[in-house]
């Protein structure tokens, strides 16, 4: 293979292969990388090129187990001769490797690096496909290929942390071969494929995608009996492995192929057979939320992978805004919109089994749901689910898709179902920010501005009646505190009873002992969904709430009236608030301020019904604990219910 090139200045050509050994030359000529740790932080920095490496990450690549004293100095000296190695970086001469934001970052150029050469022609060649230039897309994607000599890292699997980015990278070379294979056949090329096909199916023999070029090639070729062989090995291999059948779309290949000739299918067919759709359709109430919409259309509509997570109390409307992002995403995402929720109706979580079969049942992934539902005992299930969650990671692999899972009650719900790799995105909502998620792109929906909420009611009573007392309909929504889901029922309520003056139902949403049983139309009841959001809460937090809900009655608290009010330290004070805004429970301020300086607020309603249940389990409740001398306490453990 032909290394490519690449002057840096008067250092020469440097060219650094990842995809099979770990190898690195200068103009040509053989580097010595030297001793096995010093080849693992080299490997390490690379797998992550232009990107700040942890400290930790490279410890733990080193020494997994029992890193010595001397553990950060070493890496140092590592560090150091990767410099003298490789050199300076650029035709300027810069540092090529430098500390910083608690790590090292290793720069290295597109043509230095075979992974970054490797991707920039994995993307040409897609980019091509879509403009429909096929054989330009076979030829980028071969040439990107042409670079793969094996396994990635082969001669460093022993430790951990290279193993996994390894993985990493050779899952991206065989959804690339996939793309090519998948070219090829299209274009009636399928015999250049097949010897490929073959070797990579031995290797990983429950990869569908592989199968399923196999087949098509052989069939293309007419060898229709070798094709239909192919599929029902594989058949017995799933459910002699793993208690699952193939995919719908593969199935529905292999019928194809039983009553047709030559004629292969075309691997577009196959994509749309397992595209994903199910999406609810908008409400026509939706209202407002331009900013954040915009916001939500600009990430994702951004071309990169992305996780993005929009956050508000239950009723801020988060399901509506999502579902409304995700239609208009249509162009996006040319392999479909999926929805699913994450919790069952009752409020409880869904396990993540049910959540990866339904995605299953939508998207054809592995002829998911029966089968997950038909394991036996639990270690069935384990390995069904643990073979759900393969097949799902290797169908977001290969499309770009958008997938809302919606009303997510915790981080560990959502860890194993975002993609690892490819080009779907994933919308999470969520009553919680879901801290512990990372990267993601966070927007939290505050209360509709006076504006927007008088536009949601006009919708529902009529623009006329709206006009008539103006003033009055601006009472209703502030006594709702600008939240969507209070303001639809108000306005579905009033639009029944046509007779009820504005100004009546303003002076009883105003009245806190009555506001709430007020805010129920039909079988919508805000208190019900109120509370749903409430069980969420830890027992400590639910007390904390219960005690601040009457400071914000007058527009806000300060973090010295929490600290009065729960009679606790001002450490204590700041968790227990702090706590509560990571719940979705009590906002702060938009911008930075410090914590003496901020005015937070608990929505109108929560307080509302906080104040409720603060009422009815007063007697016996204790005190505020003082907060210990150690980090990492949740405020829940510091407040006891």
């Amino acid at each position: 293979m032909t290394r490519p090139p690449v002057r840096t200045g008067s250092a020469g050509a440097v060219y650094v292969s990842l995809l099979g050994p770990l190898t690195a030359s200068l103009d040509g000529r053989e580097l010595p990388l030297g001793p096995r740790k010093q080849r693992l932080v080299l490997a390490t920095l690379l797998a992550r090129p232009n990107t700040p490496v942890p400290v930790g990450v490279l410890t733990d690549a080193v020494w997994p187990d029992d890193p010595p004293r001397t553990a950060r100095k070493n890496l140092q000296v590592y560090v150091s001769a990767a410099r003298a190695l490789l050199g300076p970086a650029g035709e300027e001469g810069r540092e090529r490797v430098v500390h910083g934001c608690g790590g090292y970052l290793l720069r290295i150029a597109e043509g230095e690096l075979d992974t970054l050469r490797f991707g920039a022609l994995a993307r040409a060649g897609r980019a091509a496909a879509g403009r429909g230039d096929l054989p330009g897309a076979a030829r980028l994607l071969r040439e990107a290929l042409d670079l793969w000599e094996g396994p990635p890292l082969n001669d460093l699997r022993d430790s951990a942390e290279v193993t996994e980015e390894a993985d990493r990278l050779e899952a991206r070379c065989l959804t690339v071969f996939e793309d090519w294979a998948e070219t090829e056949i299209e274009l009636g090329r399928a015999a250049v494929a097949l010897d490929g096909l073959r070797d990579l199916v031995e290797r990983h023999p429950l990869r569908e995608r592989l199968r399923a070029a196999w087949m098509n090639c052989l069939h293309q070729s007419g060898r229709q009996a070798e094709a239909l062989a192919v599929y029902d090995d594989y058949r017995q291999l799933m459910a002699r492995e793993l208690g699952l059948e193939p995919s719908p779309a593969m199935a529905a290949q292999y019928r194809s192929m039983l009553g047709r000739g030559r004629e292969a299918r075309r691997p577009g067919a196959a994509r749309e057979a397992g595209s994903a759709g199910a999406l609810p359709a908008c409400t026509g109430a939706f209202t407002g939320r331009r900013d954040e919409l915009r916001d939500l259309l600009g990430v994702l509509g951004g071309g990169e992978e992305r996780v993005v997570v929009v956050s508000g109390p239950a009723g801020a409307g988060k399901s509506a805004l999502a579902v409304r992002a995700a239609h208009l995403l249509a162009d996006r995402f040319p392999d479909g919109r999926v929805r699913v929720r994450v919790r069952r109706e009752d409020g409880t979580a869904r396990s993540r089994a049910e959540v990866l079969a339904e995605l299953g049942r939508l998207c054809g992934v592995a002829g998911a749901a029966a089968s997950a539902g038909a394991a036996g005992g639990p270690a069935d299930v384990r390995v069904a689910t643990a073979a759900l969650a393969d097949a799902w990671q290797e169908w977001q692999a290969r499309r770009r898709a958008l997938v809302v899972l919606d009303d997510v009650p915790d981080e560990a719900s959502v860890r194993g179902l975002l993609s690892r790799s490819g080009k779907c995105s994933v919308l999470i909502t969520a009553r919680g920010q879901l801290a512990g998620l990372a990267p993601v792109h966070r927007i939290a929906l505050p209360a509709l501005a006076d504006g927007e909420a008088l536009e949601l009611l006009g919708k529902l009573i009529g623009a006329g009646r709206l006009r008539a007392d103006r003033a009055a309909a601006l009472r209703i929504v502030r006594a709702c505190g600008g939240l969507p889901l209070a303001v639809e029922v108000s306005g579905m309520r009033l639009a029944v009873l046509r007779h009820l003056p504005l100004a009546e139902y303003a002076a009883r949403l105003d009245d806190p002992s009555a506001a709430l049983d007020e805010l129920v139309a039909g079988d919508v009841s805000v208190r019900h969904r109120i509370a749903s959001g409430w069980q969420d809460l830890a027992d400590g937090d639910r007390s904390v709430l219960g005690r601040l809900a009457g400071l914000a009655e007058d527009g806000g608290f300060t973090l010295d009236r929490a600290t009065e009010a729960l009679g606790c330290g001002e450490r204590a004070a700041i968790r227990a608030v702090e706590s509560l805004i990571d719940a979705g429970a009590v906002t702060s301020p938009a911008g930075e301020v410090t914590a003496h300086a901020a005015l937070y607020e608990v929505p109108r309603l929560l307080g509302l019904y906080a104040r409720e249940r603060e009422a009815a389990d007063r007697p016996g409740v204790p005190a505020v604990r003082e907060a210990p001398d150690r980090a990492g306490v949740p405020a829940s453990a510091l407040i006891p219910g």
